[in-house]
Order: C-alpha cells, then sequence, then structure tokens
C-alpha cells in the first residue's frame, strides 16, 4: 500500500512538473487555435459573381450558445468574461470618445483588479527562486532514488508553506485575458450591431447610453467593415484591424507591425526581471537554464502574431506588461536583469526591492495539530535513512536435503 502511494505521489508531482514546463506552449496553442477560428474570412472564398468575401460577419454580436464544437464551447465559456470588458471598454469609449484612451483605461483598471493575484504570484516564485538551493541539496541527497527525493522535495515545500505551482497559475489566469480580450477588439470593434451584448439581464445599457447601431453591415472591396457601431479608429489608425491593414508595411507578403515588436520588447525585460539573479551555486542547473532559454524565446513570438492580431490588442498587451514591470520592481528590484552584454552596473548591485521577499523559514507548531513541520520532517529522515539500511531479505537454500 505504501508502495502505490508512493507510487502514485511520484506521477503527480511529474504529471505537474511536466504541466508547468508546457503552459506556456500549450497557452500559445489556444491563442493558435483561437485565432484560426476567429480570423475573419476564414475558410470562405469568393461567391459566385467575384466579388470578395466579407472579413467579417455580417450577423449582429450575440452572446455564444454551447455547441459541439469545441470551438463554440469555449466561446461560450469565454463569453461572461467578454461582455464584462467589452461593457466597460463601450463605457469608456463613449466617456472619453476616443478608442485608445478607452483602452488604456481598460488596462489600467485590469491591472488594478487583478494586483493581488499579481502580488501572490512574484512572492511564491520568489521564494521558490530562494529555496532552489536547498532544494538541489536534497535532490542531492537523495540522488538515484526518485521517490524518496519527491517525497523530501514536497516535504520541504510544506514545512516552508510555499506551494510551486502557485506562482505559475494566477499567471496563467492573467494571460487567459488575451483570449477575451482579442475577441473584444476582433469582434467587438467591428460589427454593425453590438446591442444584444449592451442588455444585461434584461437592462438595455446601449438604449440608456444613446447608442444606436445600423441594422445591416455595409463592406468596402477589401471585404473590411464601413460601419461598425463603435468608432475603431483613432489618430489615423483602426485598432479592430491589424497593423498592417492600416500602415501596409510588410516584408516578404508578411504583415510588419511596430506594435508588436515594442510589445516583445517590454516582454523580453519583464521575462528577465522575473528570473533570479545569477547565483554560482545555480549555474550548471538544468532548471534554471530552460527558464533563461524560455525568457528570451517566449517574447519574441509575438512578433509573428503582429501581421494578423488587432493592434488595439498589442496596445493592451504593452501597457499591460509596462505596469507588470513597474509591480515586480517593487518585489524583485531589478531581478535578474544583469549582467546585460557582461556589464553588471553598480545601481542594480546595491538595489533593494521596496517590498523584498525572504528565504521562508520553517512553519511553527499549529495548536490541534499533532506534529510540527520540523517533526515531520525528522520522522522523514528517519523512514528514509531506515529504508535505505534495511536489507531486503533474499531467500537462501536449506542444507537439508543438498546432494553432496
Amino acid at each position: 500500500m505504501t508502495r502505490f502511494a508512493n507510487g502514485y505521489e511520484t506521477r503527480v508531482t511529474r504529471l505537474q512538473k511536466l504541466l508547468v514546463r508546457l503552459a506556456p506552449v500549450l497557452f500559445l496553442v489556444v491563442i493558435a487555435l483561437v485565432v484560426a477560428a476567429c480570423v475573419p474570412g476564414a475558410g470562405t472564398g469568393a461567391g459566385a459573381s467575384g466579388a470578395p468575401s466579407p472579413s467579417h460577419s455580417q450577423a449582429p454580436l450575440q452572446p455564444a450558445s454551447p455547441g459541439a464544437n469545441p470551438m463554440d464551447l469555449l466561446a461560450w465559456l469565454f463569453t461572461p468574461i467578454f461582455q464584462v470588458l467589452f461593457i466597460v471598454l463601450v463605457v469608456l469609449e463613449k466617456t472619453t470618445g476616443n478608442i485608445v484612451i478607452a483602452i488604456l483605461l481598460l488596462t489600467v483598471l485590469i491591472k488594478l483588479v487583478t494586483t493581488p493575484v499579481t502580488r501572490k504570484q512574484l512572492v511564491t516564485s520568489r521564494q521558490s527562486q530562494l529555496l532552489q538551493p536547498e532544494i538541489r541539496e536534497i535532490q542531492r541527497k537523495y540522488k538515484g532514488d526518485r521517490v524518496a527525493q519527491n517525497a523530501a522535495t514536497q516535504e520541504f515545500y510544506k514545512q516552508r508553506g510555499v506551494n510551486p505551482a502557485g506562482g505559475c497559475l494566477p499567471a496563467l489566469l492573467s494571460m487567459g485575458l488575451l483570449v477575451p480580450m482579442y475577441s473584444v477588439f476582433s469582434q467587438g470593434l467591428t460589427n454593425h450591431d453590438i446591442s444584444a451584448m449592451l442588455r444585461i439581464f434584461g437592462f438595455d445599457l446601449g438604449k440608456a447610453m444613446g447608442i444606436v447601431c445600423e441594422t445591416a453591415p455595409k463592406f468596402d472591396a477589401a471585404g473590411h467593415i464601413l460601419n461598425p457601431c463603435l468608432n475603431p479608429v483613432a489618430f489615423g489608425i483602426n485598432w479592430s484591424y491589424p497593423e498592417p491593414v492600416t500602415t501596409g508595411l510588410a516584408i516578404a507578403g508578411f504583415g510588419i507591425s511596430i506594435l508588436a515588436i515594442v510589445s516583445s520588447l517590454v516582454q523580453l525585460v519583464a521575462s528577465r526581471q522575473t528570473l533570479a539573479p545569477v547565483d554560482p551555486r545555480m549555474a550548471d542547473d538544468q532548471n534554471v537554464k530552460v527558464q533563461r532559454q524560455m525568457a528570451y524565446f517566449l517574447p519574441l513570438i509575438s512578433i509573428m502574431y503582429g501581421g494578423f492580431l488587432p493592434a488595439g490588442l498589442f496596445l493592451y498587451w504593452i501597457l499591460s506588461t509596462v505596469i507588470q514591470i513597474g509591480q515586480q520592481f517593487f518585489v524583485l528590484g531589478y531581478g535578474g536583469m544583469f549582467p546585460l552584454f557582461g556589464r553588471f552596473p553598480g545601481f542594480a548591485r546595491k538595489h533593494k526591492p521596496r517590498y523584498p521577499v525572504h528565504v521562508p523559514q520553517v512553519l511553527p507548531n499549529i495548536p490541534g495539530k499533532p506534529t510540527s513541520a520540523v517533526e515531520r520532517a525528522k520522522a522523514l529522515d528517519r523512514d528514509l535513512s531506515a529504508q535505505s539500511t534495511i536489507r531486503r531479505n533474499r531467500a537462501r537454500p536449506s542444507r537439508r536435503g543438498r546432494r553432496r
């Protein structure tokens, strides 16, 4: 029974580690699937008359309904989040009269609401980084025994009150907002009739705000809608379309987005900031190497999306990341930003974060619990030591009946 339980815990631990490592990749796959399913005009060709097909839906914008199609189910699950974000954007746009200012204000509101989650994520991530030298020592102590290694690691985290997955899951929840935000810009800002999406529990918010939409869409020769209910144009850019549609920038037929490049740069700064400062003891650790590679690789992917993601999404992404860098600076300081090009400036060496995170100590005794964390750790060490010294009982052949 004990062997089965240890095996189960080992499989669960491996699965958790695998999910944590694959989470960014899985998120990018989801984004790609949603984009492929929602890209205007995808899967449609020219009509019988040879006229270009509309690049956006001719149907009014309405809440999604669940269906057998996985994309329909995904859209239905994200509809409440989409509706809240879209209504807030509509209110801000009608209040300010400028879609860019509305997007920036919406971004600030989202970051304020998610600040507690972000802070928890930063603290947990930094605590896990500070505990890595001791985790590595545990791995060295139980080298060759995966069951003992995983058990000791889990018990060590319990003693310190740290959940390793806590530093990743909140981040994924924040990144998950990109899916409904994509729909807000690509569908909400391009639709001719958004009345149904502005009805909340029977209350018509659109009517109360004096929003009047046309009943039928109008398209130009390229299939772009001419009469959206909301005005998506500001400063000469249509923020509901990919930036290359407005600017015409392209290389070898692939649209180039300046906003996507800026977004990648600020994401690169944020990713490097979340890395742990250089520690000679962890220089040859494989996990540290993988984290540093991902910190360089993942931010550059958004450049590829610049040709078909709405410009408004990148505007949201840029400001959101800049605010994130500021939040991280208060907790992490410069983090793993330096050395940069072989230089480590003095101001970065001497800087201390305003809200520093310290190495978690062993949790104190809790009344009502049979043993404390320290006693559990000692018991675990005794159990593992005993298992390592016990020799298996090997059956020896009996002398009786042995032929001479």
